[in-house]
């Protein structure tokens, strides 16, 4: 294992690693806080891997990691093999949008790590082809967004069928009531560790909003990417729609641009997160669901062309960049009908953005008749307003202070 470490580079361990890998070679449950970027899939998979060194050899796997997407399937797999070097341990990835005769053929010779997505792995539990068993461990990694997305009863129906006496780890970047009452249920009196900083807005990061009108949200965007010249960046809209129009645009002005969702493909999806990683792929435009299964440390800049729908998201989108400690910058396009949003993004990370004053690009148009501000148009490129969907609740104003007015601190983002 030593060996192996100092191979993949791992010299002194992060905080998460070195506060989380006693405590799970120790067999107690735990449930970690902790940001993606932090060293946290290692924190999990060494324990694994020390524990599979001492275990017996079974046919059955002894480690189960659920995850919320295929791309972070692949990249825990990954991991695993990696730090597996020169063991005779044999890891799975089982995801949907690959055909699942291939996944059938490789669980049957056998093997000691699955790594899957919950309904996949549920497939594979209901159709005899992954037995629990001889299971040992089973690892819930970014558990606050496999509920976001609807797995929570499938978790559930893995976890019930899993033997009693396991050990749980879950980790996730925050602690809803939703996480927490899946720890209190299915988890045997696990170690809280928080490893997150108690500003979830990290230090490397600069953190800016721009003001812009919702028809120059493109132009902005392309602007600021002429400007930074970023080593790597994701750009985050709210849509399927959205980010395919906007990858389109990109395409015409820049090299290097490629956008994934969960409408592509899995091959498209594998081919574009292989050419990122490699740094082939500089501007990649991206949803949420899918930007949460993105890392990779060399990712510099972060554009919010959709401000999300939900704050955690903004951490979440954030967090892509500034990895491991490197430096990052995010930036938030914000309309004038958003104002609320950015401050309730504002009151959750508790830190104000920076105002970034770009020239030409203010978020009110000057009539020319009257120079007055005139109206300003709704969003009309499709992007901030998900196809066949509800809009989201409106969100509510901050609390108000004397007299009326917002606190001194939000009157500048309404």
């Amino acid at each position: 294992m030593n060996e192996a470490l100092a191979k993949a580079g791992y010299l002194d361990p992060t905080p998460i690693q070195a506060g989380l890998i006693p405590y799970a070679l120790s067999g107690v449950d735990v449930l970690g806080q902790a940001r993606t970027g932090t060293g946290k899939t290692a924190a999990f998979v060494i324990p694994i891997l020390e524990r599979l060194l001492a275990a017996k050899k079974s046919h059955g796997p002894h480690a189960l990691v659920l995850v919320p997407t295929r791309e972070l399937a692949v990249q825990v797999r990954e991991e695993v093999v990696k730090l597996a070097h020169g063991q005779k341990i044999h890891s799975v990835a089982v995801y949907g949008g690959k055909p699942i005769r291939g996944q059938i053929d490789k669980l049957s010779r056998g093997c000691e790590v699955v790594i899957g997505t919950p309904g996949r792995v549920l497939d594979h539990m209901g159709r005899g082809t992954l037995k629990l068993d001889d299971l040992q461990m089973v690892v819930l990694d970014e558990a606050d967004r496999m509920l976001d997305i609807g797995f929570r009863p499938d978790i559930e129906k893995i976890l019930r069928r899993c033997p009693r006496e396991r050990q749980t780890l879950l980790l996730s970047a925050t602690v809803p009531p939703p996480v927490e009452r899946l720890a209190r249920s299915y988890m045997r009196n696990p170690e809280s560790l928080n490893f997150s900083p108690t500003d979830v807005s990290v230090e490397t990061i600069e953190q800016f909003y721009c003001t812009v009108d919702g028809d120059r949200k493109f132009d902005l965007l392309e602007h600021l990417i002429k400007r930074d010249e970023p080593h790597q960046a994701i750009v985050f809209c709210r849509t399927k729609r959205g980010t395919d129009k906007v990858d389109r645009r990109l395409q015409k002005r820049f090299k290097d641009v490629a956008c994934i969702h969960g409408d592509l493909a899995q091959s498209a999806r594998d081919r574009v997160m292989s050419a990122f990683r490699e740094g082939k792929v500089k501007v990649l435009v991206a949803t949420d669901v899918v930007g949460r299964g993105i890392d990779v440390s060399s990712i510099s800049h972060i554009y919010n062309y959709d401000i999300p729908q939900f704050c955690d998201d903004y951490v979440h989108r954030v967090g892509r960049t500034g990895r491991m400690g490197r430096e990052g910058v995010a930036y938030t396009f914000v309309t004038p009908e958003e104002g609320n949003e950015l401050t309730r993004i504002e009151m959750r990370i508790n830190k104000l953005l920076k105002r970034d004053e770009v020239p030409g690009f203010e978020a009110v148009r000057v009539a020319a008749s009257a120079g007055r501000p005139a109206p300003t148009e709704p969003i009309t490129d499709g992007t901030a307003a998900e196809e066949a969907a509800p809009a989201p609740p409106k969100p509510s104003p901050p609390k108000l202070g004397r007299g009326g007015r917002p606190p001194k601190r939000f009157r500048r983002a309404l």
